[in-house]
């Protein structure tokens, strides 16, 4: 499961100590342990070398999105690390509230319009648009319980605030859909539909928008991880386990450990292929083990209609021209634009 940490935390001296000795290489985190030494200073950016114009849109609904566009986890300070212990702390202590609000900036001028977020993460998106007089969108979750009295009071708390859209987030509806309530789904798209917004189930597992397909629950969209198994810390097919992210993780080589995030990728691909639903993929990177080239690539070839990614700033102008190449390649796509 993801891990979320105290917005007061920060990196201790066995980190930094650790880092100074080698410990982390890689180029993402090369970046984020000198800002965090350098009490994250920031220096005059250059704007992104990107025509907002060239970023291809969609629609769910009557909402023109971006193809490509943020992931909250960032901004909560969630983290899938694997079995590192720091990750956490170390995107904490990285992405401050400036830094957030550049991250937004940039979106912006890379042709991005919308972050998914969770309610509780919400605030700094919110404060970026009233601060800057901007209409950046959200997507966002609900975490509803089984009073749906109530569940109905939040959903139009959420749009009241803002909320472009509203699904359910996808540990939710899988536990709904593992304990055979699926049905509760359908009233739930009931409440986000009279709210005056899509609606939409996220997941990790196929098992949960096969069900709400199956029971016609409503969603005018789907949220559900994509990525290929071609990277080193995939779980060996042999070993997948339905339900797994919900499961204890493994303390043995090969084992579910915060690794996985799409178990079946064909058979996603190929379920979604009869959906005449707009799909939103996250996750395509898995977390970080997937380059976004091959990752974007991947997930708008095989159906999907928008990618969400979890992005620092140093990361979005990047990130945005290559899902602006991935589009542009985009060749024997058998699944239609469903927008």
């Amino acid at each position: 499961m993801a891990e979320r940490t105290d917005r007061r935390g920060f990196l201790n001296k066995t980190l930094l100590g650790a880092a100074g000795a080698g410990a982390a290489c890689s180029f993402e985190e090369s970046i984020l342990l000198a800002a965090v030494k350098e009490g994250a200073a920031e220096a005059p950016r250059a704007k992104p070398d990107i025509n907002p114009r060239s970023m291809p849109r969609g629609k769910i609904g009557n909402v023109s999105i971006s193809r490509l566009f943020l992931g909250g986890n960032l901004i909560g300070g969630w983290a899938h690390s694997r079995d590192l212990i720091y990750v956490s702390k170390l995107f904490k202590a990285y992405n401050t509230p400036a830094k957030i609000f550049a991250t937004l900036e940039i979106a912006e001028q890379c042709g991005i319009n919308t972050v998914l977020v969770d309610p509780r993460d919400w605030e700094p998106v919110l404060e970026y648009n009233r601060q800057r007089k901007r209409s950046f969108q959200a997507m966002v979750c609900t975490l509803p319980g089984t009073d749906l009295a109530k569940m109905g009071d939040h959903v139009k708390q959420l749009v009241d605030r803002g909320a472009s859209l509203v699904y359910v987030h996808g540990m939710v509806a899988d536990t709904y859909v593992m304990s055979g309530q699926a049905d509760v789904l359908g009233q739930i798209m009931e409440l986000i539909h009279r709210a005056g917004v899509p609606a939409g189930v996220g997941s990790h597992s196929l098992q949960t928008p096969i069900a709400c397909e199956k029971i016609k629950a409503g969603a005018d969209f789907y949220v559900k991880t994509f990525h290929s198994d071609r990277y080193w810390s995939a779980t060996p097919k042999e070993k997948r386990q339905e339900w797994c992210w919900y499961k204890p993780m493994g303390s043995e080589p090969g084992s579910y450990h915060d690794n996985m995030f799409c178990i079946n990728p064909e058979e996603t691909a190929d379920f979604m292929l009869k959906v005449e639903k707009p799909w939103v993929a996250f996750k395509t990177m898995a977390a970080g083990a997937i380059h976004p080239q091959v990752g974007f690539s991947y997930a708008y070839r095989h159906g999907a209609d928008f990618i969400v990614a979890g992005m620092f700033d140093f990361q979005v102008e990047q990130d945005a021209k290559l899902a602006i190449e991935a589009l542009g390649k985009v060749r024997n796509r058998k699944r239609p634009w469903r927008t």
